[in-house]
């Protein structure tokens, strides 16, 4: 939710923040699409599973890293930062749970 807003924010103010809007709304999209693997556990697949996690890890901690930039002049960066670094430590947790 955070990326999504961040996202509509960034799109507000124009040009400047092209990047951070499309790294935010891919972000989102991609987040949104491993939960919905999550939420049918009878036909996961754990190494697609894994993946798509890895995905949403590489994305996040792109995602944050891109949102830090612009934190201390856009608070929905801000929070769009802490949400990812937040998504990414989750998705670690999850993929260190699963059985190899």
């Amino acid at each position: 939710m955070a990326a999504t807003m961040c996202s509509a924010s960034d799109m507000r103010t124009g040009g400047e923040m092209a990047t951070c809007a499309a790294m935010c709304s891919n972000t989102a999209m991609l987040a949104d699409t491993g939960m919905r693997m999550m939420m049918r556990p009878m036909g996961m697949d754990a190494e697609a599973m894994r993946t798509m996690l890895a995905a949403c890890v590489a994305m996040g901690t792109a995602c944050a890293a891109e949102c830090r930039q612009h934190a201390d002049m856009d608070e929905s960066c801000r929070y769009c930062a802490m949400a990812c670094d937040e998504m990414v430590a989750k998705c670690r947790a999850m993929m260190d749970a699963m059985p190899a």
